[in-house]
């Protein structure tokens, strides 16, 4: 493990709901993660659902949560924020991929060698939208 990559404050990591931020695997391709305050420090994972991996569990404006766990809005597969775990739903018993971070100074520290950090926010496409989308089709 590295020291890290500031990805956020500590204060900027929601209690309730999550912050977005962007990273780079080893083969150059560039993903979502999130990251939500728990009792006892933070938690990242990659921001794709276990059921349909194309989709994202925030979708740029913060994931639902209710009793400490995530919501896919798409199916409400619910995952245990503190383990990432699917509790209900379609996934149930599948875990979330964890980002490893760590706090310091008052800081969030992305820490997993696999990736590195790309920025804030969501991916943005050429038209400027989020490439956060739905399992619906038409």
């Amino acid at each position: 493990m590295t020291e890290g990559t500031r990805v956020a404050a500590v204060e900027d990591a929601p209690v309730g709901s999550t912050h977005l931020f962007r990273v780079r695997d080893a083969d150059g391709e560039i993903d979502e993660a999130l990251l939500t305050r728990l009792e006892d420090g933070v938690v990242a994972y990659l921001n794709r659902c276990m059921h349909f991996r194309h989709v994202r569990i925030d979708k740029g404006d913060g994931a639902s949560m209710r009793d400490g766990e995530l919501v896919c809005e798409n199916h409400a597969a619910m995952f245990d924020a503190d383990s990432g775990v699917c509790t209900y739903g379609p996934c149930e018993g599948a875990v979330l991929d964890v980002v490893e971070t760590t706090t310091r100074d008052g800081g969030v520290f992305l820490v997993d060698d696999d990736y590195e950090y790309v920025g804030d926010g969501p991916i943005e496409t050429d038209d400027g939208a989020s490439t956060s989308d739905s399992n619906v089709e038409w």
